[in-house]
């Protein structure tokens, strides 16, 4: 949630509890190589998954605390199966009619939590290696958008893009 450019995304799991992958934890604790191969074998083992973003546009109208959720609501709400019961990452709650708990640290103490916060990560990575491509200057396939001290010089020097968030402070560190 604290980057300076790029949505936020979010995605949903529901585990088959017969064939769990091997290694799902936070996401952050993974390197980029085995998140990348986590995801693949919780999206082809998983009983469902689907990933959702919040724009940019939405988190500079609606903060990204409240936009986080609406991505989460979208991806729970995106799911080809319906869940009973919806564990989340994080505090509060969602508006959506499955009964939920939240889960301060939920990425690193729910098998569920993990798998969704390692697809989501991949997702965001993969989509700011692509604005790399189309959005040159900026090195988003190295920082991912997050505030480095490059990202924030390129901030400086060649102004926001249309991905970057307007709302958020990009004071050069």
């Amino acid at each position: 949630m604290g980057c300076l450019a790029g949505p936020v995304v979010a995605a949903a799991v529901i585990l088959d509890p017969n064939d769990i992958p091997d290694g799902i934890d936070d996401s952050k604790k993974l390197s980029a190589k085995k998140r990348e191969q986590i995801s693949l074998e919780v999206k082809k083992r998983a009983l469902a998954f689907h990933i959702a973003q919040a724009s940019v546009e939405e988190i500079d109208s609606i903060n990204i605390y409240h936009a986080a959720k609406l991505a989460m609501k979208r991806a729970i709400e995106g799911l080809s199966l319906k869940s009973d019961y919806v564990l989340m990452d994080g505090r509060g709650s969602l508006e959506i009619s499955i009964p939920h708990l939240a889960i301060v640290k939920g990425d690193s103490l729910s098998l569920s939590i993990g798998a969704a916060s390692i697809i989501a990560k991949v997702t965001r990575d993969q989509w700011m290696e692509e604005f790399d491509q189309t959005i040159p200057g900026y090195g988003f396939s190295k920082h991912k958008g997050y505030g480095s001290v490059f990202h924030r010089q390129c901030l400086t020097e060649i102004g926001p893009s249309i991905i970057h968030r307007k709302s958020f402070s990009w004071t050069p560190v």
